[in-house]
């Protein structure tokens, strides 16, 4: 809403009638609303403060520039404003003064307005128009919305003639996302990237040779091997905003989801997505190759690693690390203990799986929109159906799967985990990262890649409702040489899995240590043979080398082909079921195709 304070003498009715201006006729195509309200009545200037708050989002203060003492209104007005906001009486509201009745002048009263300009930050400009004559009237309105819709004082400290810090630190992260190589200049390529980005089209090469030009003539520093620094990155921006064109920087900002307040906006970071019960969420194609590319670019020694300090350099465009040192006992690291390519996106995988809308706002942090040329991070996620579908057809599309390992104290669950990311009980003893209850890595199953997660459970925690004990496979792992470490693995698969249609897998760590036997009740073999389960599987990590990872093949098969039950069918590998039955099917085919061509 548009209000208008008249400061002119009262010889026309003292308030015209409220009207609204349709979007359609507006440059801004956004509709305003006009009320007017007369500087003429009786009191001071602080009793017309209420009336503009909290319904008006600029203030038009008209004033008469034949008449002095219209003019030395303005500013006790102005003052009252400023006061008004400060105290946090009243919001911000941008001020735009009219000089009205300047068809009756030769000249103009900006001299005198000037000085009042610069004392109070709320006002914008200043317009001088005529009512008789409608000279520069939609300068007036275009301004008025102009003040509203790309505001000056967020970004712009006119006192210290510099950008805030705010809008600075907005700028900074804008220029650091859209240095692809990161070598802290803007290429002529990156620019225009930039450039069509924000603005629909690249810059013509004269244009943006006049714009380095530009650069280079007021600052020293702003132009490096004939590219932007982010000096002249910020220099050009405050140009552009000292030279009335703030809605440039506001393009930018709006482009890579700043709001008013130059915050990201929650639309930006965190679009709506829906995942329906039963579905769960991926990172697809689309997501891997941009976070590859964002990978490269901060691989700045190109050894196929993330350094402590690249990670950091990687994390400078979030507003906080989202990875903690737990990282490093989640995925698989390079021998020197680094962030490889392969352990990166497991863990960008483990993220989208757990929490998907974390997910989605770290890719807008990177500018996942903008670098993909997409409406949103949505397009780098994929839900998958339900898996109530999966188990009637009996096949999944799902490439990342959940396993929870449940066991007893001591039985080596976190040494299981570990293992899965192919360290070995002494490599294990050597890690000083933080302990993590996840670890997530890839395994093949029928010659697909899978991710599969493993979820250490606390055994302090119990399952309180049946969600908790929710998964796509489940590994019960005791103690070999502890039987009471198998009753209670025996007592959470009759609890939460025996009447459920998760597969469960026994997995007997420690496998180097003597086996104990049971006094009473059935061994380990019998009580699989009895619940139809495959028998134990026999594990350790404390040999030379790394350990064997064909549990964890067996695992992700299970989870993969779930309506199947007995996996293990003895001692052949699971996936070789799979080909003989698909064999068979073919030469039946084969058969019934020879048959019918027989008849024809």
């Amino acid at each position: 809403m548009l209000m208008i304070i008249s400061l002119l003498p009262s010889q026309v009715p003292p308030r015209a009638e409220e009207i609204t201006i349709p979007a359609d006729v507006t440059p801004e195509k956004v509709p305003t609303h006009i009320v007017d309200y007369s500087g003429e009545q009786p009191g001071s200037p602080s009793d017309l403060v209420p009336l503009c708050s909290p319904q008006a989002n600029v203030v038009c203060m008209v004033y008469d520039v034949t008449d002095e003492t219209s003019i030395d209104k303005v500013k006790p007005l102005s003052r009252c404003l400023f006061t008004f906001s400060k105290l946090s009486l009243i919001p911000r509201i941008p001020i735009i003064l009219v000089g009205n009745k300047s068809d009756l002048q030769n000249g103009s009263s900006m001299e005198t307005i000037l000085p009042i300009m610069n004392q109070f930050s709320e006002i914008e400009t200043c317009v001088e128009c005529s009512a008789k004559n409608l000279k520069n009237i939609s300068e007036l309105f275009y301004y008025a919305q102009k003040a509203v819709l790309h505001p000056t004082a967020p970004l712009y400290d006119p006192e210290e003639k510099q950008l805030r810090p705010a809008c600075t630190r907005a700028l900074t992260r804008i220029f650091n996302m859209s240095d692809q190589d990161n070598n802290q200049i803007l290429s002529d390529e990156e620019l225009n990237y930039f450039q069509k980005s924000c603005f629909g089209n690249p810059l013509a090469p004269q244009a943006l040779e006049d714009v380095k030009m530009v650069v280079w003539k007021n600052t020293t520093d702003g132009v490096q091997d004939n590219g932007l620094t982010l000096n002249g990155f910020l220099f050009l921006n405050t140009l552009f905003i000292q030279r009335g064109r703030h809605e440039t920087t506001w393009t930018i900002l709006r482009r890579f989801g700043y709001d008013d307040a130059l915050e990201l906006t929650d639309d930006y970071l965190c679009p709506l997505i829906r995942v329906p019960l039963g579905c769960s969420t991926e990172l697809n194609h689309f997501g891997c190759q941009f976070l590859q590319r964002m990978f490269e670019k901060h691989d700045k020694d190109r050894d196929g690693a993330l350094s402590p300090t690249e990670l950091q350099s990687f994390f400078s465009v979030f507003p906080y690390v989202p990875w903690g040192p737990e990282l490093y006992n989640t995925v698989c690291t390079t021998d020197k203990g680094l962030l490889s390519l392969h352990g990166f996106l497991c863990q960008w995988m483990l993220e989208a799986y757990l929490d998907v809308h974390r997910c989605l706002e770290h890719l807008g942090y990177l500018g996942y929109p903008i670098f993909s040329d997409q409406d949103s991070q949505i397009h780098a996620v994929t839900v998958t159906r339900e898996k109530r579908i999966d188990l009637e057809k009996g096949q999944t599309h799902r490439n990342v799967f959940l396993c929870k390992v449940v066991g007893s104290q001591q039985a080596g669950k976190t040494a299981f985990l570990q293992a899965f990311l192919g360290k070995n009980l002494a490599a294990q003893s050597q890690s000083e990262s933080k302990a993590s209850s996840y670890s997530i890595n890839t395994v093949q199953v029928n010659g697909q890649e899978k991710h599969l997660i493993l979820h250490e459970v606390d055994v302090g925690v119990e399952f309180v409702k049946a969600s908790d004990a929710s998964c796509d496979v489940a590994c019960l792992l005791y103690d070999v040489s502890d039987h009471k470490s198998f009753n209670y693995c025996a007592s959470i698969y009759k609890q939460h899995y025996m009447d459920g249609q998760v597969p469960c897998l026994f997995v007997a760590s420690k496998a180097d240590l003597p086996e104990s036997s049971p006094q009473h009740g059935l061994s380990p073999a019998e009580f699989c043979y009895k619940h139809r389960l495959p028998p134990p599987f026999y594990f350790t990590c404390s040999e030379q080398g790394p350990p064997n990872p064909a549990i964890y093949a067996k695992l992700a098969a299970a989870a993969t082909f779930p309506h199947l039950t007995d996996i293990d069918m003895g001692h052949t590998p699971f996936w070789t079921r799979v080909a003989l039955g698909a064999t068979v099917a073919a030469i039946l085919g084969v058969t019934l195709y020879k048959a019918m061509a027989k008849n024809k």
